[in-house]
C-alpha cells in the first residue's frame, strides 16, 4: 500500500511539473503549484505515519519483549533453543482426589 501511494505522489508531481511550463504565465503560478504539491505531499505523508502508528507501536512492543530471552544456541546435534533470562513459574496442578 505505502508503495502505490508513493508511486501515485510521483506520478502526480511528475504530471505537474511536466504540465507546469504550458499553463503557468508567470513565475507566481509556479510557484503556488509548487506549494501545493509540498503541501499534497505532506499531507500525504502525515496520513501515512498516522496510518502506520499502531504497526510501529506493536512493532516496538515485539522488540521489548525480545529483551526476555537469552541468544539462542545451536547444540551439536542442530537444535536451536532460545532460553528465558528469567524462567517461567509453573503453577502445580490442583490434586484432585478420585474416589473409586
Amino acid at each position: 500500500m505505502y508503495i502505490a501511494i508513493m508511486k501515485s505522489v510521483l506520478a502526480l508531481t511528475a504530471c505537474l511539473v511536466i504540465a507546469s511550463p504550458s499553463w503557468a504565465e508567470d513565475t507566481g503560478e509556479i510557484e503556488e503549484g509548487i506549494t501545493l504539491v509540498g503541501e499534497a505531499t505532506r499531507l500525504i505523508m502525515r496520513g501515512i505515519v498516522e496510518e502506520m502508528e499502531p504497526a510501529m507501536r506493536e512493532l516496538s512492543g515485539a522488540l521489548m519483549d525480545l529483551n526476555a530471552y537469552h541468544a539462542p544456541e545451536v547444540l551439536p546435534n542442530g537444535d536451536i533453543i532460545i532460553r528465558r533470562k528469567v524462567p517461567l513459574t509453573v503453577e502445580p496442578e490442583a490434586e484432585t482426589d478420585i474416589e473409586l
